[in-house]
């Protein structure tokens, strides 16, 4: 399902009002869980979540983190819930991205493990010896912010700034998935991603709480990108805020003559793949473009036509985001 626009209004309007008595309770619920003490992994832990449900570039960041850590000497691996995986549960999974599919495994970790080691587990603490087994000697959480199971070294909060944290209620007012006094207290850097008075407003809240905040951009691949400059496409995405997606293709110069949001880890089939190709089709489009993500969840030969448009975080400061990983990871 796609998040309720009313949830993303700078103030809360008078359906997150009606809502506010539900969101209270689970915002209780979810500070006492936050609060819990977890259990401390053999190897540094590190966790790159988000304040609020919906896609804010966790993938791609927890990709580029893996990236610096094995620029570092580190051997990284990566743990994840495995979210709409059907072989996810409470036994570890090591991810094949030869052999898995993102029916079996969720698409993220797919595109992890085509990265570096990926364990899904719904029990974090499990699957953390597991990725140790694998050979890590640093993980990498992809998302479990509110999961207090497992002891993080390192927490990071991913920011959209186009959209910061909505109306700043919980769940189901809000998007929120726990107070954030609560989830303040949970992170030790915000990560804004991109540009937006939504992000600078969240810059100035965690300055109020003591938080480090550091910034990115999303780019998209530029081979790909050259490949839709001028091109009349047809855009679709099913995640977390497609209108996101729909920008960076413009931003490549194309033209979008017809867009279609899915949501939020859409399972496609059939009937979608055949109104997807007529549409394009009566819309003049040359290509059919869509995310990384989605391209994983979608067979190779039922849209023989689309393009994938992978995207790529990079740090304002590299430097800074370094020295923040090296010295948590460092332990005596």
């Amino acid at each position: 399902m796609q998040a309720p626009e009313f949830w993303w209004h700078d103030t809360p309007d008078w359906r997150a009002l009606a809502l506010k008595p539900l969101a209270a309770i689970y915002g209780a619920i979810a500070a006492q869980n936050i609060a819990r003490k977890g259990q401390q992994a053999s190897v540094p832990v590190i966790c790159i979540g988000n304040f609020v449900v919906g896609g804010a570039g966790k993938t791609p960041t927890a990709l580029a983190l893996c990236a610096m850590l094995r620029a570092m000497g580190r051997n990284p691996a990566f743990l994840s819930r495995g979210y709409g995986g059907t072989l996810s549960g409470n036994m570890p999974l090591r991810v094949d991205p030869e052999t898995h599919s993102a029916a079996d495994v969720g698409d993220e970790p797919l595109l992890l493990a085509r990265t570096a080691p990926t364990i899904i587990c719904r029990n974090r603490v499990a699957g953390a010896q597991a990725a140790i087994d694998a050979g890590a000697d640093v993980i990498v959480m992809d998302d479990g912010l509110q999961n207090p199971s497992l002891k993080k070294d390192l927490s990071f909060a991913i920011v959209d700034a186009a959209t910061g944290i909505g109306n700043g209620l919980c769940l189901p007012a809000g998007p929120l998935r726990a107070p954030m006094t609560a989830q303040w207290r949970a992170i030790d850097a915000m990560l804004i991603v991109g540009e937006g008075k939504p992000g600078d407003t969240m810059a100035h809240r965690a300055y109020a709480a003591g938080r480090q905040t550091l910034r990115a951009k999303l780019l998209p691949e530029p081979e790909t990108a050259a490949k839709l400059l001028g091109k009349n496409v047809l855009a679709f995405a099913g995640i977390g805020r497609p209108e996101k997606f729909f920008a960076t293709v413009e931003s490549c110069g194309a033209n979008i003559v017809a867009r279609r949001a899915f949501a939020d880890h859409y399972a496609y089939a059939a009937p979608d793949y055949s109104a997807l190709r007529a549409e394009a089709e009566k819309a003049g489009a040359d290509l059919i473009v869509t995310t990384q993500k989605d391209s994983v969840r979608i067979s190779a030969d039922a849209l023989p036509d689309m393009l994938a448009l992978p995207v790529t975080l990079v740090f304002d400061d590299p430097a800074a985001i370094a020295r923040l990983v090296a010295a948590k990871i460092t332990r005596a």
